[in-house]
């Protein structure tokens, strides 16, 4: 799949350059012409978002049972979690303008761009002020907030609909969640459809991409890249103090026991495949208790993604720059509170968190279209990205691990 998107993107890429360069009326026709397919593709992610956010969102909480002791764990990982994700986000927001400071998109042809978004950008909602935004965190009708792809209001309704689902009794609980999980499982099929087309829609998106911006566009892409793979080596950096004074681990002993899951994670781009490996690693290394690594890195490696809020504010801002679409300081807050709710939603599936980022494009203003440039250009930023991702999960679990000890830890030698 990798290969055949990487192939679709260049070969797209290309006819749009041809066409440009060419001036030929019939090429620039041709490449611009086959835009309808890559919205339809747009359209299939869009229509799989809101049901798959619901359903993992319920499942994820009504679902989880167990003792007070690991509902104080759970209670710990969430906070770091939360942190985490916080930070990165914040740095994201920090470095994403200077990383993306050197690209610069010609007025006509942010115009052009803006004008080949059609019905997508005059469909975009006005961006509402910070008041508004905070008022409309507790959706008054959450079907219409479904409706309207409001994603942060509907995670707040999901998340205390999933709460109230707890407090009934387990019998009636159980079918409730089986029939969300089952409602989860469908759309992952669904999605798994769409992901096989993928090429198609990466070809009709890129091609017309390429002809209205010309050679620029190769430029603009490939910054893209290095600024979200840069991004993402500093938060890993960022995450080794974290680990020494939160965890109050040594540093030597928190780089061997992460390395062997950092290895796995870079090259099989799945947080999921690293999990043995960071399990062994914390067991040898980091003497952990089982409630670490049967239930805190489990856990992290189900919900927490470091890598979304940086992917969703460099994605912006690159998409911003490209669109022509400035975006404001409270805009950015609230995209980077609305990724850490949507975060423990994601799908374990490649590029998945780009996946629910389609709507929140939308009330940005910015093209839903967007993504699938974003989804094309991923399978070199994902590498990245995933080994964030597990080096998150092992930070938040030893810091878990101190709170589980209830005391400071033996000296050890480094």
């Amino acid at each position: 799949m990798t290969a055949r998107v990487l192939l679709a993107l260049v070969a797209g890429l290309a006819l749009g350059t041809a066409a440009a360069a060419s001036g030929s009326a019939a090429l620039l026709a041709l490449a611009t012409g086959i835009e309808p397919a890559g919205t339809l593709w747009i359209n299939a992610i869009r229509m799989t978002v809101i049901p798959l956010v619901v359903a993992l969102v319920v499942t994820g909480v009504a679902g989880q049972a167990g003792s007070r002791r690991l509902g104080r764990l759970g209670g710990a990982a969430f906070v770091a979690f939360v942190t985490l994700l916080l930070g990165s986000g914040v740095l994201s927001a920090v470095l994403g303008p200077m990383l993306l400071q050197g690209l610069s998109v010609p007025p006509d042809v942010a115009a052009s761009l803006r004008a080949g978004a059609g019905e997508t950008m005059r469909g975009a909602v006005q961006v509402p002020t910070l008041a508004q935004r905070l008022v409309a965190v507790i959706p008054a009708n959450p079907v219409k907030a479904a409706a309207d792809g409001a994603m942060l209001p509907l995670v707040v309704f999901s998340l205390l609909f999933a709460l109230a689902l707890r407090a009934l009794d387990a019998e009636r609980r159980r079918h409730l969640v089986e029939l969300f999980q089952a409602v989860a499982d469908a759309m992952l099929v669904l999605v798994r459809w769409v992901l096989v087309v993928a090429p198609v829609g990466i070809f009709a998106l890129a091609a017309p991409l390429a002809a209205r911006m010309g050679t620029g566009a190769t430029t603009a892409l490939l910054q893209y890249v290095g600024a979200l793979a840069g991004t993402m080596v500093v938060c890993i950096a960022a995450l080794y103090p974290v680990a020494v004074l939160a965890g109050r681990v040594s540093l030597r002993r928190f780089a061997l026991a992460t390395a062997p899951g950092q290895a796995v994670a870079f090259s099989s781009r799945s947080s999921l495949a690293a999990l043995p490996a960071l399990i062994a690693g914390a067991r040898e290394r980091l003497d952990a208790s089982p409630a670490v690594t049967g239930f805190a890195l489990p856990l992290a490696v189900s919900v927490f993604r470091l890598n979304v809020p940086a992917g969703f504010v460099i994605g912006a801002l690159f998409l911003g720059k490209l669109y022509g679409v400035a975006l404001a300081p409270a805009a950015i807050g609230t995209l980077i509170l609305t990724s850490v709710l949507v975060s423990f939603a994601v799908p374990g599936i490649p590029s998945g968190s780009l996946f629910i980022l389609a709507p929140v494009l939308l009330s940005l203003g910015l093209p839903a279209e967007g993504v699938g440039v974003l989804i094309a250009l991923d399978p070199i930023p994902d590498m990245f990205k995933t080994l964030a991702n597990s080096t998150a999960h092992m930070t938040a679990a030893v810091v878990v691990g101190r709170v589980e000890r209830g005391k400071e830890p033996r000296p050890s030698a480094a």
